[in-house]
C-alpha cells in the first residue's frame, strides 16, 4: 500500500510540473491580419436620401419585392440539392466538433471476459505453469503442457494530459472548419438567390421580347396591306411587297425562338428549385422588383469583410491553418499519458471472481518525447506554417477582389442607368419615325423602303431596351451579392 502511495505521489509531482508547463502555451494566437481596404468604394455614385441602410445587410425578402420571385427563391432554398448537401455537410462538421470536446476526457474500455490458455512442449525451452498443476493436483506432462492460463475481466483507462494545448488547438481548428462549412452554406444560398433572380428576370425579358415581336408582326401586316393596295393601283412594284414580307417574316421568326428560350429558362429555374420541368408563373412588370437605390447605400468597405461569405470563409480557413500550425508544433514536445486498470484475473475459471484473491490493479504514467523521426515532425510543422502564410495571402486576395467587384458592380449599375435613359429616348424616337413614315408614305412623300427601315429600327430599339433593362436588373443583383447580401 505504501508503494502505491509513493507511486501516486510521484505521478502527482509530474502532473504538477507539467501543469506549470501547460501555462506556457506554445504557438501563436490568431490575430486578424491588416487588410487592404479603401475608405470608400470607387465609383460610388448612388444617391442617398435621409436614413439609408447598407445593401449588404438587407434581408433578401426585403430586398426583393416581387411576390412570385420570393416564392421561387423560398422554394429553391428549401429544395435545391446543393443547399441540402451543404446542410448535411454542416451536420457532419457539428458532430466532429462535438466529438473533439470529448478528447479532454480519458478513454475507458472494459474487457467483459478474457480467456487465454496456451500449450507448449519440452523443446520449447521453458517449463509448464507449475502453479496450475499444483492447483489441479496433477503432474505436468512433458509435451503439450499448459504454459499459460488466464481468465479475467477488467476496466482500463488511458488519459493524455493536454500539456501543450494540442486538444485546445484542435478544438480551435475544428471550430474554424465548422464555421467555414457554415459560410460555404451561406455562399451557396447567395449563389442560389442570385441565379433564381437572374433567371426570373430573363423570363420577364423573354416575355417582353415576344410582345415586341408580335407587335412588330402586326405592324408589318398593316404595312403589307397598304403596300398591296398601292401595288394593285400600279404605284409600286412587286419588290416592295417582297421586301415588306421579308421584314414581317424576320419579326415572326423571333417568336418560336423566344418560346424555345422561355421553356429552357423555366426548366432551368425548376431545376434550381429541385423540381421537374414545368411552367413558371411570373409577374408582368419590371417595376418595383426590389428595393429602390434611394433607400440603401453601399456601406463601408469594412462591412464586406463581415458580410461576404467567401471572405469570412477565407478567414476561418486562416484560423484553422493557424491552429494546425500550433498542433504540429506541439507534436514535437513531450506528452504525458496516465493509465490504469482494475479487474479480476485467475488461472482457473472457477477462481475467476474469487475476491480478493483474483483482484488485479495497476496504474501507469508515461512521459514520452520524440527524439528522431526522420525530420517528419519538423517538416510537418514547417509545412503547416507555410500553409498558414498561404491562407493569409488567399484572404488578402479575396478582400482585394471583393472591393474591385463592388466597384465594378456599382459603376455598371450607374452607367446602365444612363444607357436606359438614352435607350428609352431612342425607342420613343423610333416609334415616332414609324408613325411619320407611314403618314408620309400614304401622302406620297416617303418610299416603302423608308417605312421598312423605320419599322426595322423600331424593332431593334425595342429589343435593345428590353435587354438593357434585364442587364440593369442583373447588375443590381450582382451588386447586392458583391456587398455580401442574400445569406441572412
Amino acid at each position: 500500500m505504501k508503494n502505491i502511495k509513493k507511486y501516486l505521489s510521484g505521478i502527482s509531482i509530474i502532473i504538477g510540473l507539467l501543469g506549470l508547463m501547460n501555462a506556457c502555451k506554445i504557438g501563436k494566437n490568431y490575430v486578424q491580419p491588416k487588410l487592404k481596404l479603401p475608405e470608400n468604394f470607387r465609383g460610388d455614385t448612388l444617391d442617398y436620401f435621409g436614413d439609408t441602410s447598407s445593401m449588404g445587410l438587407i434581408h433578401w425578402k426585403s430586398f426583393f419585392h416581387d411576390p412570385t420571385l420570393k416564392l421561387l427563391i423560398d422554394s429553391a432554398l428549401a429544395n435545391n440539392f446543393e443547399m441540402k448537401t451543404a446542410l448535411l455537410n454542416l451536420q457532419i462538421s457539428t458532430r466532429v466538433l462535438a466529438q473533439n470536446k470529448a478528447n479532454y476526457l480519458p478513454s475507458v474500455n472494459a474487457t467483459i471476459a478474457n480467456g487465454n490458455r496456451t500449450w507448449r512442449s519440452k523443446d520449447f525451452g521453458s517449463g509448464p505453469l507449475t502453479k496450475y498443476y499444483d492447483h489441479k493436483g496433477e503432474t505436468a506432462p512433458q509435451n503439450m503442457f499448459v504454459y499459460q492460463s488466464m481468465f479475467g475481466s477488467d476496466i482500463n483507462f488511458s488519459w493524455e494530459i493536454d500539456i501543450w494545448k494540442k486538444i485546445g488547438s484542435k478544438q480551435e481548428q475544428l471550430l474554424a472548419e465548422y464555421l467555414d462549412t457554415q459560410e460555404a452554406k451561406n455562399a451557396i444560398q447567395t449563389s442560389i438567390i442570385t441565379s433564381v433572380a437572374k433567371g426570373y428576370f430573363n423570363l420577364l425579358m423573354l416575355d417582353a421580347k415576344i410582345e415586341v415581336a408580335k407587335r412588330n408582326v402586326q405592324l408589318n401586316d398593316s404595312t403589307l396591306r397598304m403596300i398591296k393596295l398601292q401595288y394593285e393601283a400600279g404605284e409600286i412594284t412587286a419588290l416592295a411587297i417582297q421586301q415588306t414580307q421579308s421584314q414581317r417574316l424576320l419579326a415572326a421568326s423571333l417568336v418560336p425562338e423566344l418560346e424555345k428560350e422561355i421553356v429552357i429558362q423555366e426548366n432551368a429555374l425548376q431545376t434550381l428549385t429541385g423540381k421537374l420541368p414545368d411552367s413558371i408563373k411570373r409577374g408582368t412588370s419590371y417595376e418595383h422588383l426590389f428595393a429602390e437605390s434611394k433607400d440603401i447605400s453601399l456601406g463601408s468597405p469594412i462591412e464586406i469583410v463581415r458580410n461576404r461569405p467567401d471572405i469570412r470563409s477565407s478567414e476561418f480557413q486562416l484560423i484553422a491553418a493557424n491552429a494546425n500550425a500550433n498542433i504540429q508544433q506541439a507534436m514535437r514536445y513531450p506528452s504525458l499519458t496516465v493509465g490504469g486498470v482494475l479487474g479480476v484475473n485467475s488461472m482457473l475459471p472457477k477462481n475467476w471472481f474469487n475476491i480478493p484473491g483474483a483482484l488485479l490493479g495497476g496504474i501507469t504514467g508515461n512521459l514520452t518525447t520524440p527524439i528522431f523521426k526522420n525530420k517528419t515532425l519538423k517538416t510537418q510543422y514547417e509545412v503547416a506554417k507555410l500553409e498558414r502564410d498561404k491562407a493569409e495571402l488567399q484572404l488578402q486576395q479575396k478582400v482585394v477582389e471583393a472591393v474591385a467587384e463592388v466597384s465594378n458592380a456599382v459603376v455598371t449599375v450607374d452607367k446602365q442607368r444612363e444607357q436606359l435613359s438614352l435607350a428609352k429616348e431612342r425607342v420613343d424616337n423610333a416609334h415616332l419615325a414609324v408613325k411619320n413614315a407611314g403618314l408620309l408614305f400614304k401622302s406620297g412623300y416617303a418610299t416603302y423602303l423608308e417605312v421598312i427601315t423605320a419599322q426595322s429600327n423600331a424593332l431593334n430599339s425595342d429589343l435593345d431596351l428590353v435587354e438593357l433593362r434585364q442587364q440593369h436588373l442583373d447588375a443590381f443583383v450582382d451588386l447586392y451579392r458583391a456587398l455580401g447580401g442574400g445569406w441572412r
